[in-house]
């Protein structure tokens, strides 16, 4: 299934992604650092998402109290609530 989620406190305007069978794939960051989110997404490819979340939540950017890597994992959580 693909999402999109909308970030908030980082540079990232959108953060688009698929889950099928728990199984993240298609990350990419709208906006923002191209290549620290090219980055992201590479090595989140065929990470299971509790594993994706477990790794980039808490990541903070300079000053900032969440970073695009944090807020995929938001985003990752978000996608099974209501």
């Amino acid at each position: 299934m693909v999402y999109e989620y909308m970030p908030s406190g980082v540079c990232a305007k959108k953060i688009k992604f698929e889950v099928n069978d728990d199984i993240v794939s298609n990350v990419e960051f709208v906006s923002g650092c191209d290549g620290n989110g090219k980055a992201v997404g590479a090595l989140c490819e065929g990470m299971r998402a509790d594993e994706v979340c477990e790794k980039l939540r808490g990541i903070t950017c300079g000053r900032k109290t969440t970073s695009c890597a944090a807020e995929l994992a938001k985003a990752l959580d978000k996608r099974s609530m209501p």
